[in-house]
């Protein structure tokens, strides 16, 4: 179409006032208009103007499609805007859209920070715990928040968590003339008169050494909520690096345990589906991928493989970290596609000796992994060794 029916509209605190010609023709040519009651406001959308269903759906837009529609945003409608969800309904030649600056662009042009070096989140409808992958001493973070009472809750969070020395600048309503930006310590937070809309760039160059995550997988056990099921630190580490993570790879994790693999996936930028027969298990990984924040890229599943594998899409990689039998990896390896990655730990002589056949038959690599910690012996100390664990790794 080279005429779309739909147009996106991003528009700031300054309302009409800042939009461009463009889009100042679109919604004069509108039939109807959509967006929060605010932005209607602010475009003076009068009786054409629609606000958004509750809870956000866009189907409304979809039904009228044919006639002149604007949709209104904030600033940039493809940052955690409706944008994204509107293109993946339609096709390309139905709409265009007309961003302006959105809260990122204004948030970092305040601070002068680099907006490449800034972690990026859209926290309205999210956990804080979303926020924990990328926390660390000398962080940036930049975040939209729900609704004025936001900034404090977090700061409360980030006190408890142990980032009270984290550097809050709070932003509201930026690009208007409204527009406020203060700065406080987590810590000492006392604005209680924030409002909406409003972001929150963090700062944590005066927090301590060493807190938070690792950035690499074999992150403590100790940091996993678990009953002794979990792939310990070490094997973890090489178990990870045998899958070969990568962003936006699809991960299926076979037999789940506490999720530990699910977790380090997901912080290495990739996608997880963890499959648990054991119903008393799952309240067990919700809890680790809440705490990590990753339950947004990680599916829990209850279901025994190979049977609960049918219907998933196309894995990337897989990890069998228990209930290797003969039946799951008969089923498992046609249904690889070419390229995939298979990763499968075995503790008990009958698993060892599966891995050992499917190595001779399907080729790979079979490694055997020797641990041993130092521990009390008497008066003295010595080597405690773990169980040792056999690997077998391969691309189909």
């Amino acid at each position: 179409m080279s005429d779309p029916w739909l147009t996106i509209i991003g528009i700031t605190e300054n309302g009409l006032t800042d939009l461009g010609d463009a889009s100042r023709r679109a919604l004069a040519a509108a039939q109807v208009i959509f967006g929060g009651p605010r932005h209607l406001r602010l475009a003076g959308a009068g009786d054409r103007g629609r606000p958004w269903p509750v809870p956000f759906d866009i189907s409304p837009v979809v039904a009228l499609r044919g006639q002149r529609v604007a949709v209104l945003a904030s600033g940039d409608p493809f940052w955690f805007g409706a944008g994204g969800s509107l293109a993946a309904a339609l096709q390309p030649g139905e709409w265009r859209a007309l961003p302006a600056p959105g809260v990122l662009s204004l948030a970092a042009a305040r601070l002068g920070w680099r907006i490449e070096t800034c972690a990026t989140l859209g926290l309205h409808a999210a956990p804080f715990t979303r926020l924990r992958p990328h926390l660390a001493r000398g962080c940036r973070v930049i975040a939209a928040l729900r609704d004025g009472g936001a900034p404090a809750e977090l700061a409360v969070w980030l006190t408890a968590e142990g980032a009270g020395a984290m550097r809050m600048t709070v932003l509201e309503r930026l690009g208007g003339p409204a527009e406020r930006v203060r700065q406080t310590v987590a810590a000492e937070f006392t604005l209680h008169d924030v409002a909406a809309p409003v972001a929150v760039a963090l700062n944590g160059a005066d927090l301590p050494r060493g807190w938070g995550l690792a950035a690499v997988p074999g992150r403590d056990d100790d940091l996993f909520a678990h009953r002794g099921q979990i792939t310990k630190s070490p094997v973890r580490a090489l178990s990870l690096a045998a899958l070969q993570p990568r962003s936006g790879a699809l991960l299926w994790d076979i037999g789940g345990g506490s999720g530990s693999i699910s977790v380090e996936w997901a912080l290495a930028g990739g996608r997880a589906i963890c499959l648990e027969p054991r119903a008393d298990r799952l309240d067990l990984i919700r809890t680790n991928l809440d705490h990590f924040g990753v339950a947004d890229r990680v599916t829990l599943h209850q279901g025994a493989a190979p049977q609960a594998l049918a219907e998933l899409p196309e894995p990337d990689a897989v990890f069998v970290g228990g209930g290797a039998s003969a039946a799951l990896f008969d089923a498992l390896w046609p249904a690889l596609p070419p390229g995939a990655r298979l990763v499968a730990n075995a503790v008990t002589l009958e698993s060892e000796a599966l891995l050992a056949d499917l190595h001779a038959r399907r080729g790979g690599d079979l490694t055997r992994i020797e641990i041993a910690r130092a521990a009390p012996l008497g008066t003295m100390r010595g080597w405690q060794p773990a169980r040792p664990v056999v690997q077998w790794a391969v691309s189909r």
